[in-house]
């Protein structure tokens, strides 16, 4: 087994096992998260863990506010389900990820069952938000999002409050980068969402 930080406290930890654990199965990995509540764990395609520190005061606002403003538009749009940070879902490549914002389609939800809801949705999220923190690398955060969006998602958003940038990622089409914007939209996969990013660059 080997592990990979690259800064203290903040950095993600990286825990490569290799061949010397057995993959856990989806259930097995849901189970292994429900016992260790206190961690928010991913795991990659390859079966790596990935451990992620608590959130510090500065991004824990942001992620409120961006979640606050999410929630009135996906209660008055109801067309989906919206999910915190604390939800992984099982992307079709094997990995487990947990987005800090994400949505799906209500018919997609529906499709699968009380069981899979339960635990780590089988699926990838139509709509994914990263809030990048000090310690993560943004070509990590890049990777990531690319995946995503490999993985089935429609529309993703890098959101990097440090340097005050917006990367968009949606299939079939290079990243788009937007310099300091004061708002994003979320047309045409989210009609009529509309992201104020003022208290976020604040």
């Amino acid at each position: 087994m080997s592990t990979e930080h690259s800064s203290p406290i903040t950095a993600p930890i990286v825990l490569r096992f290799g061949r010397t654990l057995r993959r856990m199965s989806d259930t097995e990995f849901f189970r292994f998260c429900r016992r260790n509540g206190d961690w928010r764990i991913e795991r990659t395609a390859q079966g790596d863990l990935i451990i992620m520190p608590p959130t510090g005061g500065g991004s824990g606002a942001r992620n409120f506010d961006l979640n606050g403003q999410f929630w009135s538009w996906c209660t008055h749009d109801g067309t989906g389900i919206g999910f915190d940070s604390s939800t992984a879902f099982i992307l079709p490549n094997g990995a487990e990820r947990s987005p800090d914002l994400a949505w799906v389609r209500r018919e997609r939800w529906d499709a699968i069952t009380p069981e899979e809801q339960e635990e780590f949705p089988p699926l990838a999220p139509d709509f994914v938000v990263e809030l990048r923190s000090r310690g993560d690398s943004p070509k990590k955060l890049q990777a990531k999002m690319q995946e995503y969006i490999d993985n089935g998602t429609q529309l993703g958003w890098l959101i990097d409050p440090l340097r005050r940038r917006v990367i968009v990622f949606r299939p079939g089409q290079e990243p788009e980068t937007l310099e300091r914007p004061a708002t994003v939209s979320g047309d045409p996969v989210l009609p009529g969402f509309v992201l104020k990013l003022a208290t976020i660059w604040a």
